[in-house]
């Protein structure tokens, strides 16, 4: 939910691809997606992931689906890759991926039971028998959320030269949901724009229900973005499931 928008959706898609640059996690997921005649990235955002495969030269099918009309904008730049706007649980292909992808944390948008098995459900359903998905979700063990208050905020440059301050602020913690704002600022100066999310911290061994249920089994599973193992202090988890 968005309160102030003198920073339109268009520009915070833009801002975005500053915030996130290129980096291991990147490199992690195009290596699978180079390797797979057919991909689905679910919550593909600016389509930053897809652009990447189809200019190293992947010749297969391509598809990126995201509720963001402002990112698939940026993403529908180009125009080799097909793009869709929607959410996960509204998916209805069959059988037609051999892998899914979802990235950035994305997966911890899906907050209630309900929209995380009907998710999961239809991503099973879009692949091929033996098909994976992979995606990862911040370990919550680490309490990241805890860092996410005015004592660390963001200085970044926009693509338009503006200076701004990205702050965040959690509002509440109840169970496994995290609730906070994200302000973006002028250096300095007022307010542009507060967005308000959710997110799930899910646990393994929850995560791994919802995934059992909706016909996956865990195949591999990692706490670092070049293979180190999942442990308690790890940030991240990072799954790979595959279609039973």
């Amino acid at each position: 939910m968005t309160n102030q928008v003198p920073y339109s959706d268009a520009q915070a898609a833009e801002l975005y691809n500053v915030l996130n640059a290129w980096g291991p996690s990147d490199d992690f997921y195009l290596s699978l997606v180079m390797a797979a005649p057919s991909v689905l990235d679910v919550g593909c955002g600016t389509g930053m992931m897809l652009h990447r495969a189809r200019a190293l030269g992947h010749q297969g099918r391509l598809l990126g689906i995201d509720p963001d009309a402002a990112a698939l904008d940026v993403a529908r730049r180009r125009d080799d890759v097909e793009w869709v706007e929607g959410t996960a649980a509204s998916m209805h292909w069959r059988q037609e991926f051999h892998q899914a992808v979802m990235m950035s944390h994305a997966f911890q948008c899906l907050v209630s039971d309900d929209d995380i098995q009907a998710s999961l459900t239809a991503i099973r359903a879009a692949l091929v028998d033996g098909g994976r998905f992979t995606f990862e979700t911040r370990n919550p063990r680490v309490r990241s959320w805890e860092r996410w208050n005015p004592d660390h905020p963001t200085d970044v440059t926009d693509a338009d030269g503006r200076q701004l301050r990205i702050i965040h602020q959690v509002e509440s913690v109840e169970g496994d949901a995290v609730t906070f704002t994200e302000t973006t600022s002028e250096l300095g100066g007022p307010a542009l724009r507060t967005d308000r999310t959710i997110l799930r911290f899910l646990d393994l061994d929850t995560l791994s229900d919802f995934l059992t249920d909706a016909g996956f089994v865990i195949e591999g599973q990692s706490g670092g973005w070049f293979g180190e193992p999942l442990e308690p202090a790890s940030r991240e988890m990072i799954i790979t499931a595959r279609a039973a």
